[in-house]
């Protein structure tokens, strides 16, 4: 019964999963608006240290969800849908470690972008609702696995966990690495890793237009214009036969 409950509320937090990363990046910013601290601690070059541990904790989930990604069978719920999808098990490569290696990225990747606030407290507790939310998220969809797959699914959970991964039993991907279907899957992800660096970076300024140069915004503008080069093409049908 409980877990009956479990996987009803993950189905609807399933529903709204798209919108977290934005609430995510909207609330650090505003925190390192009103602070104007990099990180934590009373030294610069502690607070420093923060940054570049927070950068390097989002920038690990990210990288979790892009070999996920790449490595991805067709017809999963990999992209945004209203219910869970699967048109076949995946147990190799990153799922052979963990039965849910995109939200392990999103959890990671969602606690970095919160520790770019400069608070350990929103750090922490992003990290702790993360946990909670996809741990529905994963009943929800495990309860869809096994009611589709049934024994294969049984076996393979037996010996995999759900959310935190084991250091053991890699299995060779089914497929190669497909960058395509990578860039399709993730390339708003990483725009907004890059997003939540420069808002919560402009935040501390006070968002004046003043601090807006150098390699550092030039960089970020030209990120920009990929993400709409992509989003053109995406438009025009070059990732049709992904979706």
């Amino acid at each position: 019964m409980y877990q009956h409950e479990l996987a009803g509320s993950g189905k609807r937090l399933f529903f709204i999963r798209g919108t977290y990363i934005y609430i995510v990046i909207a609330i650090a910013t505003l925190i390192a608006f009103v602070t104007r601290d990099m990180g934590p601690f009373a030294s610069d070059a502690g607070d420093r240290a923060w940054f570049w541990i927070s950068l390097a904790v989002a920038s690990a989930g990210a990288l979790i969800r892009v070999f996920t990604s790449g490595w991805a069978a067709l017809g999963t719920s990999g992209r945004a849908k209203v219910a869970a999808e699967a048109s076949e098990l995946n147990t190799t490569g990153p799922y052979s470690l963990v039965r849910n290696p995109l939200y392990v990225g999103r959890i990671v990747n969602f606690t970095g972008l919160a520790m770019l606030s400069g608070s350990w407290v929103f750090g922490a507790l992003v990290f702790l609702i993360a946990v909670l939310v996809y741990e529905r998220i994963s009943t929800y969809e495990e309860e869809f696995l096994r009611e589709k797959f049934g024994a294969p699914h049984a076996e393979w959970a037996k010996d995999v966990p759900s959310l935190l991964p084991r250091l053991h039993g890699w299995v060779s991907p089914k497929y190669p690495f497909w960058w395509k279907r990578m860039i399709w899957r993730e390339q708003n992800k990483l725009f907004l890793l890059a997003t939540g660096v420069f808002l919560t970076w402009w935040a501390r300024t006070g968002f004046d237009l003043e601090a807006l140069t150098g390699p550092w915004v030039l960089a970020y503008g030209a990120l920009v214009v990929i993400r709409f080069i992509i989003g053109g093409l995406k438009m025009i049908g070059f990732f049709k036969e992904l979706s």
